[in-house]
């Protein structure tokens, strides 16, 4: 008979006696060994990349509350129709800066994403609620860029409306980051500080990303800067591209109104809080006084292009009807359906003199696709609220 080998009991480990062994090993290891050895997954990395990211999402938060009470303004709110440029150069910020962000916000990811896969998940209540935290500002941050660049796109692959579910995970974003910031700071500030010796691959990559985000930002910035539209290879609009040299974003065609825009017996109606109701043909509007205006289309995907307007100041035409100088004006489209069939215009754009009901474009009749046979056109205002189409001016 073979006599087998006693076997030994496996020696038993108290409860937590692994812990001090498991706080010697480097970050790397404790996440899952020999998989995280880059040396760009260190600290100091990624709180540079946290503070470009960080100034980025502040840029993008606060150019994005812009366009958002522009569109939607409070009651208290009455937005300038000067300086003519504001909505172009605080909305092309906000887009084409958002795109930059997202060369850091993945090269970020790829720094810390070992800390995602550290054992245990989950060593106490507050470290739990820190991860708790991270998820949030993680999915936050890519929720606004994955979302934002199909927007720019007009892909809405998506079942809600961007705009609402944007500004809301943009609080989201916002809070997350400054909870994170708060608790990382010390931290992150003596990583910054200390300047390690073997510094030039660390320091190869943070060009690389800086390089990334500048393309970036230059190949889609001519679509509001015009001398750089021609390297604008990933600008959904470029200046100069769509009848009359002004991009479209929807056609006669596409929201019904061909045939009512065509239509001869076409009128424009003033009506409301007015002392005399007009209504008017396009021969009567073009037999009123004439101006032309300098003034850029800008778009909320960002793009925007300056053209020049000729029609009849929405202000001669509001006195003619007896309109009070406090009254607000809503200006209503053929559209009979979608969310920007009709803007409001309030005191300071309706007595601008360079608002307008445009009835032409660079020196030639409205073409259909931008409004004809009217269209609204004001300094200092988002293009969806530039509405096409026009029929009927209620005062109240």
């Amino acid at each position: 008979m073979v006599r087998r080998p006693a076997l030994r009991k496996p020696a038993s480990l108290k409860p937590g006696a692994w812990k001090p062994a498991l706080a010697r090993l480097p970050a790397a290891v404790t996440a899952l060994p020999g998989r995280f050895t880059s040396r760009l997954h260190d600290e100091r990395v990624a709180s540079l990349l946290g503070i470009a990211l960080g100034a980025g999402v502040l840029v993008s938060f606060g150019t994005g509350l812009v366009s958002h009470f522009m569109q939607q303004p409070a009651g208290w709110t009455r937005w300038p129709s000067r300086p003519v440029n504001l909505y172009r150069v605080t909305q092309g910020v906000h887009v084409i800066g958002g795109l930059a962000t997202v060369p850091l916000l993945l090269a970020k990811l790829w720094t810390v994403y070992p800390r995602l896969w550290q054992w245990p998940p989950v060593g106490s209540l507050a470290h739990g609620a820190r991860r708790l935290l991270v998820f949030a500002l993680v999915g936050a941050a890519l929720f606004q860029s994955v979302t934002g660049v199909l927007n720019i796109g007009y892909w809405y692959a998506f079942g809600f409306f961007f705009t609402t579910a944007h500004y809301w995970t943009a609080y989201i974003l916002l809070g997350a980051l400054v909870i994170h910031v708060a608790g990382q700071w010390p931290r992150a500030r003596r990583a910054v500080m200390t300047r390690p010796q073997d510094a030039v691959g660390r320091r190869g990559f943070l060009l690389t990303v800086a390089a990334a985000s500048g393309a970036v930002a230059l190949t889609t910035a001519g679509e509001a800067a015009t001398p750089l539209a021609r390297l604008a290879v990933l600008a959904p609009r470029r200046p100069g591209n769509g009848p009359q040299g002004v991009p479209v974003n929807r056609s006669a065609a596409a929201t019904g109104v061909t045939s009512l825009a065509r239509d001869p017996g076409w009128r424009l109606t003033v009506t409301g809080r007015v002392t005399r109701p007009l209504t008017l043909t396009l021969a009567d509007l073009r037999a009123l006084p004439q101006h032309t205006a300098r003034l850029p289309i800008s778009c909320v995907e960002g793009w925007s292009v300056e053209a020049t307007w000729r029609g009849v100041r929405l202000r001669d035409v509001l006195h003619l009807a007896g309109v009070a100088g406090d009254a607000r004006v809503r200006v209503e489209s053929l559209e009979r359906h979608g969310r920007h069939r009709a803007s409001q215009v309030d005191p300071p754009h309706w007595h601008d003199p360079l608002t307008l009901l445009a009835l032409g474009l660079n020196g030639a009749p409205l073409a259909l696709d931008h409004g004809y046979p009217c269209r609204l056109i004001a300094p200092n205002r988002p293009g969806v609220m530039q509405t096409k189409w026009v029929h009927r001016v209620v005062v109240w």
